[in-house]
């Protein structure tokens, strides 16, 4: 386990407390640990789940269009050749 010590501000302070006094947490250092898993379950590329990788396959497998330029694909969309 690693230490460290931080400086915390006064409402990052009350924030922690609530967090240990709501889940029964012993100490701080415990509230920090949950504070951090959920912030990387919510924020930190996520596994995807399956029926999300399903749904890219069938991306993968659609119908692209390749254009050499963007003038040559406002053509193409402005004469519905797509």
């Amino acid at each position: 386990m690693v230490q460290a010590m931080i400086n915390i501000d006064e409402h990052t302070n009350r924030v922690l407390n609530i967090v240990k006094a709501k889940f029964g947490l012993p100490d701080k250092s415990q509230a920090i640990i949950l504070v951090t898993k959920q912030y990387e379950k919510e924020f930190l590329e996520p596994v995807l789940r399956p029926e999300f990788l399903l749904k890219l396959e069938k991306i993968k497998k659609g119908k692209y269009h390749k254009f050499s330029s963007i003038a040559e694909a406002r053509k193409a969309v402005e004469n519905e050749k797509l």
